[in-house]
């Protein structure tokens, strides 16, 4: 299945793309570029999971290019991800990854960005991923967990608490306060 995708002419553009994009509806969509604080929150999610990084997964960053093979998606391009599957090797990984982490940037606010979000969680778990965090930094509602058995209703972690990927990630959580750059005085 991931072969004759990789084959796909659209899948092979989107491979020559600089910078982060996807195919949705049949078309090659950009992601723009998180501002400074989504950043943060995605490296500091990447750190952790790669700290936690066993011979079972791997983690990865911001920009990793994921296939799948639903009507209305062919890839993903997560900020923060986690994938058990087929070897890694050069151009995309061949299947979506089991944790993956969409932060919120400032364009990711107002109705139809909701419901973009909405349709790309759900995406992702109808594509196979068993764990997504919507992670929004200006919600006392930090990390919105949607998971395989919950698909709509999710987990919600907020400030003070430790948020988890079960069961994508067994054993791994990280605390929602690590997400927040710390106030430096100059």
């Amino acid at each position: 299945m991931a072969t004759l995708i990789a084959r796909d002419p659209l899948v092979e553009e989107l491979m020559q793309i600089e910078g982060k994009a996807e195919i949705v509806g049949g078309e090659i969509i950009n992601i723009n570029h998180a501002g400074g604080k989504s950043a943060y929150a995605a490296t500091q999610i990447s750190v952790a999971l790669m700290k936690f990084e066993s011979g079972e997964g791997f983690a990865f960053g911001s920009s990793p290019g994921f296939l799948c093979d639903l009507p209305n998606r062919k890839s993903f391009s997560p900020d923060a991800a986690f994938y058990i599957g087929p070897p890694i090797e050069m151009g995309f990984l061949p299947i979506p990854p089991v944790f993956a982490v969409e932060v919120r940037s400032k364009n990711d606010y107002g109705r139809r960005a909701e419901a973009a979000i909405t349709q790309k969680i759900a995406d992702y778990l109808a594509a196979g991923t068993l764990v997504v965090w919507d992670v929004d930094l200006q919600n006392e509602e930090v990390v919105a967990k949607y998971s395989i058995q919950n698909p709509t209703i999710p987990e919600i972690f907020q400030r003070g608490e430790l948020a988890d990927a079960l069961p994508a990630v067994s054993g791994w959580s990280m605390p929602v306060d690590a997400l927040f750059a710390p106030v430096r005085i100059r």
